[in-house]
Order: structure tokens, then sequence, then C-alpha cells
């Protein structure tokens, strides 16, 4: 059987409980093409699997319930609240799995939130591959790779990304994947806002900017081979000067603020910055993991974020854990 390789020693637990993590993406080349007919944008994209994640616990129960839990649950309102109904792309994820192997989609979920919602940083997409590879092993579904796969490209365009994890070329609508060789880790500073940003909203201001000619129409989306190239073989200055995302512009229009976010991880250091996929996570690449360190306490006393991590990658995607 091509089972998928979860990885690590999880197990159903003596209360019956499955553990599996999944981590958040950057995305350090993002090029998006005009609106299509069918209300998309086609996407080029390389994908970067980054050592923050979210976890998710399922127990066997009697019904379907999703509890929220850590520093990034959600508040009440905005594009960063995280609902815990139908709403939730984990319940849509316990759901198509359920239907898949005709079972019923029963479990109590917990989704332990590091990463937040409305970022740019996939936590969502994050929940529902851990969701995924946690209730294949509660339920005993016996899912293939494939069949994950499958179900993850249904329910949003970065779940498969989540449920692989390490580098990726992304096209499609960033569902299609080709995996990418990276030699060597990358350490990161993500500076993270106190307000997420509606991932919708950012792509609609980028077709109002093209409409009115205030940025590249956008026809001719940018190769990813430099960046690619970069993320192979290094050094750190190469993949600063590839790195590009067609939603930062808009992004800085709708949160002005994040112009002077993005200066102040370059003059702490870094060595290049951008916006992480529609925001408004600002993505700094630092030289190795001792500057990294540095720069996360520098812009920790900066006041232009709510938060800071400091992040390496590539690392896996959705894996079991416990």
């Amino acid at each position: 059987m091509n089972r998928l390789p979860h990885g690590g020693p999880g197990r159903i637990t003596g209360d019956g409980a499955v553990v599996a993590r999944a981590p958040a993406k950057v995305n350090v080349h993002l090029a998006v093409a005009p609106l299509g007919a069918d209300g998309y944008h086609e996407l080029r994209t390389v994908f970067l699997a980054v050592s923050l994640f979210d976890t998710v616990t399922v127990r066997p129960a009697g019904d379907l319930s999703i509890e929220l839990t850590g520093a990034f649950a959600g508040g009440s309102a905005g594009p960063d609240r995280v609902p815990t109904d139908r709403r939730n792309i984990v319940w849509q994820a316990a759901e198509l799995l359920a239907q898949r192997a005709g079972v019923s989609a029963e479990a109590a979920i917990t989704i332990d939130k590091s990463i937040p919602a409305a970022a740019g940083l996939a936590g969502g997409s994050a929940d529902a591959a851990a969701a995924l590879v946690a209730l294949d092993t509660l339920w005993g579904t016996h899912a293939t790779r494939g069949d994950l796969a499958e179900l993850a490209a249904r329910l949003g365009s970065d779940v498969p990304f989540s449920l692989l994890g390490g580098v990726a070329l992304g096209s499609g609508r960033g569902e299609r994947l080709s995996p990418v060789l990276a030699r060597r880790r990358w350490d990161w500073v993500l500076g993270i806002a106190g307000e997420g940003l509606s991932t919708p909203a950012v792509y609609g201001e980028l077709d109002r900017l093209r409409a009115e000619g205030l940025l590249p129409a956008g026809e001719e989306l940018a190769s990813p081979d430099p960046v690619v190239a970069a993320l192979r073989s290094g050094p750190v200055e190469a993949l600063a000067g590839t790195l590009s995302n067609d939603l930062q512009a808009p992004a800085l229009v709708l949160r002005p603020q994040l112009r002077r976010a993005l200066d102040a991880a370059t003059g702490a250091g870094a060595a290049a910055a951008l916006v992480s996929g529609s925001g408004p996570t600002v993505a700094a690449l630092a030289a190795d993991e001792d500057d990294a360190v540095a720069l996360a306490a520098e812009l920790a006393g900066s006041g232009h974020f709510r938060t800071v991590r400091a992040v390496h990658g590539p690392v896996p995607g959705a894996r079991l854990v416990g």
C-alpha cells in the first residue's frame, strides 16, 4: 500500500488521541497572472516550508467538534478570526475524508495554533493537512499519498503543499506541485502583525492597481528559475536578490505601515525582506541561525510586530508526532 510517509513514531495514545503537525510556508517567489474567466488567478510560485507549526489533536467522539487553543486561536471578528464550525477548513477536511472512506465524520479536534490566520503563512491549510493525516490514523482509512493529495487539492490551493512540505514549485492555483531539492538550511525571521489581511481583498487590490495602470498587467509571469537555483546552492546573497511577490504592492496599499516594517527588517541586518504571500507577515532572510536570533531580538523591540519568530526551512510537511 502506497501509504503517506507520516513520519515520526505517532500512534494512537492511551486516551485514543492522534497528534499531527504541519508547517507554515513562505512564498519566496509569487507571480500572479491576470484574473481569469473562471474568477481565479493563475500562479507561479515557489513554496518553502518553515519551522513554525500548528498541531492538530484528534480523539474519538460521537460527533464532530473543533476546539481552538494557542497564541493565535483568533479574536471575535476580522479576517484572522478562526471559526469552529463548518466554515473551518479542518471541519471540511474531516467531512471530505470521511465521505471518501465511507466512515462517520466523528472526532473531537483540537487545533493548537502557533501560525496566525490571514497572515500569508497558510495557517488554515496547515491545519487541514495535519487533520487529514491525523484522522487517517484515527479512523483507519488507510489513505494513500495520492488519496490525501487529491483531497488536499479539493480543500484549497495551499493544502497540497502543507501536506508535502520542503520546497516546491507551484502552478495552477498553487495546487500543482513539483518538489525542489534544496541542499542547505535557510534561516528566516517572521514578523507577524497584530491584525490579519483578507486574501481576497489583496487579490482584489492587485486587480485594481493593474486595471488603473499602476502595476504591470502580469500577462507574462516572472520565471521562478533564479530563485530555484539560489535555493539549491546559495549563497544567501543570491537568494536575497531573487525574492519576489506580486502581492506585496497591493498589501502595502492596504496596510501602509508594512513598508516601515520591511524597512525595519533590512535596517536591522536582514539580507532581504518581503511580504509573505498575501501578507501581512514580513519574512526577513538571515545569513545563518545566529544572525536570525540576533535579528529576531532587534525586531521584537521595534514595535512593528505583534510577534517575531526565528524559523528555518525547509522542513517536512504534515506528519504524525508523539
